[in-house]
């Protein structure tokens, strides 16, 4: 076995020890702290002798656990294909208003919905149509990042151009809260805060399958990302259709963004830093060992942030854009330190 194998195999084996744990934890620590061996019987349908403790865990903790989880492996990959397609090491869908995009669609869907955010609360029809409007908002943005990345050759240009598109689908949010009513705003804005305890358990499996169907996507396209890290032309040269990988890039990614974001709102950082923590973990860029380790990643980190989140007890859940930036923030300065010295 190799070097690089056997260390994207260490890297792996421990990422998921620590999901294991930090599942076990996200399960049994709370404003009520309930065993271990209670919360796992609920899980497993045995029950815990309460009732109190079965609700609290398959209403609350069970779910949000599992989106977490879901989550961050999903903003991390979309970070990762967008930082290799657009070879930019701050391409994140934060960054590029890829987010922003997702939240203007959910703004104009709940518009038509009375402004209620509460995806839990929702009918079925109005959950599937707030996923279509996050959706097409993030492909939107996406396929204009795109377009741009075609002209504009300079990859500091392009950030900034991601900006000043974040910047008017912020502009455009403002606008429509303008015009919503005071309910509406109060909604949207604690929706903007971040949240992994929005999904209720009825609507999990929606969003396990719609989540999962876009990290498989993404699995799908590590020989092409490989592919375009040297650029465009050495991949058509390996044969790879770059048209269609970036078409099925922008899939994956409008999909993964847009689904994390309808259902726990526009969750910055964890997908434009888990990345580069994957790529100090391996000090590889092979997409074969760099995906897998950023999804376990991406879901370790999220557990995290979703554990720290509840630790308050009593007064409340932290907002989850309080504290992703805690973690995302210094990684990022290290990246930019990091290519600072190198050039």
């Amino acid at each position: 076995m190799t070097k690089p194998v056997s260390r994207s195999l260490t890297v792996c084996s421990a990422l998921a020890v620590a999901i294991l744990l930090l599942v076990a934890a996200g399960l049994c620590i709370g404003p009520v702290n309930i065993p271990f061996g209670k919360a796992a019987g609920v899980v497993f349908g045995h029950g815990s002798g309460s009732d109190a403790w079965d609700y609290i865990i398959l209403e609350s903790r069970f779910p949000s656990t599992v989106t977490a989880l879901l989550a961050g492996a999903a903003l991390s990959a979309s970070g990762l294909m967008l930082q290799t397609a657009f070879r930019n090491p701050l391409a994140g869908p934060d960054i590029l208003g890829i987010n922003g995009g997702a939240g203007l669609g959910v703004a104009i869907v709940m518009m038509l919905f009375g402004g209620n955010l509460s995806m839990g609360s929702m009918s079925l029809g109005a959950s599937v149509s707030v996923i279509v409007g996050a959706m097409a908002g993030a492909m939107a943005v996406t396929g204009l990042i795109l377009a741009l990345s075609a002209r504009i050759k300079n990859p500091v240009v392009l950030l900034i151009a991601g900006v000043m598109v974040s910047y008017l689908a912020s502009a455009l949010i403002s606008l429509l809260n303008f015009f919503s009513t005071a309910e509406g705003v109060h909604s949207y804005t604690m929706w903007g805060m971040g949240n992994f305890g929005g999904v209720s358990l009825s609507r999990l499996p929606l969003f396990a399958c719609l989540a999962l169907a876009g990290l498989l996507v993404a699995l799908l396209l590590v020989k092409p990302l490989n592919a375009m890290l040297l650029g465009d032309m050495y991949a058509r040269n390996l044969g790879v259709n770059v048209r269609r990988a970036r078409l099925m890039l922008l899939l994956a990614t409008s999909l993964l963004v847009a689904v994390t974001t309808a259902f726990c709102g526009p969750v910055s950082f964890i997908g434009l830093a888990v990345p580069h923590i994957a790529r100090l973990m391996l000090g590889s860029s092979d997409h074969r060992r760099l995906m897998p380790v950023t999804v376990l990643s991406g879901a370790a980190v999220a557990l995290v942030c979703n554990l720290a989140s509840s630790l308050p007890g009593d007064r409340g859940l932290i907002p989850l854009n309080a504290i992703t930036p805690a973690i995302g923030a210094p990684v990022i300065l290290y990246v930019l330190l990091k290519q600072q010295r190198r050039d």
